[in-house]
């Protein structure tokens, strides 16, 4: 008898748990949501990594607005179908244009394709990329995490950068993580030659567009392109589902700090629709709100110099 009431203390107990984390994510939830109404008729928007996870819930929200929305990826046929599945939800012009990130090459004909195609853009999500991958390198010989996440997003974005400048207000959102904090820059071995460690590497490839996002806003003071730095937050997409556990996968749902792609996607669609924000630049935003850079995103010195190096690595200079 006493391990029958035990038994149902216990389910009693777990079922409390279980009702009290739901009702703490729903409340987490409702308040990471972007509340902007924002019509984007007529507007432009190209997201990179669009084919799947956030790129992909980004670019929806973005064409169901009435944005013409161009969809950056590496994969034709998933970007093709991606494409076709969201025309046929927005009823609005969606298009697929091929674009390797860890291809400096790739890059640089994409950007012409945009440039002679389109007369401006209004918004560019720079959303792809690589996370705690093992070591490889891009065709050009760059860490795979620096090259995906970084590298190629500093080209495509200088690339575009006319483009982006003939729009009366455009928008650049790169999408950071709060990992950044735990990375660093080594201008001595920036492809991680001497060691490796896959979690650094994605740290360190944050940080740097991290400093990116505030160098440039710095260098369109005076022109009308926002850059706004997002952390989606923990969500479970395909890059998450290969760093954790087995076991996690099946409850993540339960826990607050576990998003889906939608959810994820609300504070990178806030920073590319939202009135409130039109006269912000350069700054660090989560969970749909501003927050505090840490200091190693502060660093002008470090900044400078890496956007330099940059320069001469993708052959900008």
């Amino acid at each position: 008898m006493e391990a029958y009431l035990l038994a149902i203390l216990v389910i009693i107990i777990i079922a409390l748990i279980v009702i009290c984390l739901c009702l703490l994510r729903c409340y987490i939830i409702r308040h990471r949501t972007c509340l902007s109404r924002a019509d984007l008729t007529g507007k432009i928007a190209i997201v990179t990594g669009a084919n799947i996870g956030l790129g992909k819930e980004t670019a929806l929200e973005l064409s169901l607005r009435g944005a013409k929305v161009i969809l950056a990826c590496r994969n034709e046929i998933k970007g093709e179908e991606c494409a076709a599945e969201i025309h046929c939800q927005s009823n609005q012009e969606v298009l697929f244009h091929k674009l390797d990130l860890a291809s400096l090459k790739s890059v640089q004909k994409f950007s012409q394709t945009i440039i002679e195609q389109e007369p401006r853009i209004d918004i560019l999500v720079n959303n792809a990329g690589v996370f705690r991958c093992p070591y490889m390198q891009t065709e050009d010989g760059f860490e795979m995490h620096m090259g995906v996440n970084y590298l190629g997003h500093f080209l495509l974005t200088n690339l575009l950068l006319d483009l982006l400048k003939k729009s009366s207000a455009s928008r650049v959102v790169c999408v950071g993580s709060f990992l950044y904090a735990r990375g660093n820059i080594d201008f001595k071995d920036f492809n991680s030659e001497r060691s490796y460690d896959r979690t650094l590497a994605y740290c360190n490839s944050k940080l740097a567009l991290s400093l990116f996002c505030r160098e440039l806003s710095k260098h369109l003071r005076d022109i009308s392109v926002n850059v706004y730095c997002v952390n989606p937050g923990i969500v479970r997409t395909n890059l998450l589902q290969h760093s954790v556990p087995a076991f996690i996968r099946y409850i993540q749902p339960l826990f607050p700090m576990f998003l889906n792609a939608k959810e994820g996607a609300q504070s990178i669609i806030n920073c590319a629709v939202s009135e409130q924000l039109a006269e912000e630049t350069g700054f660090y935003y989560s969970g749909c709100r501003r927050k505090e850079w840490h200091d190693k995103a502060l660093n002008e010195e470090v900044a400078k110099r890496l956007w330099e190096f940059s320069e001469r690595l993708t052959g900008l200079s």
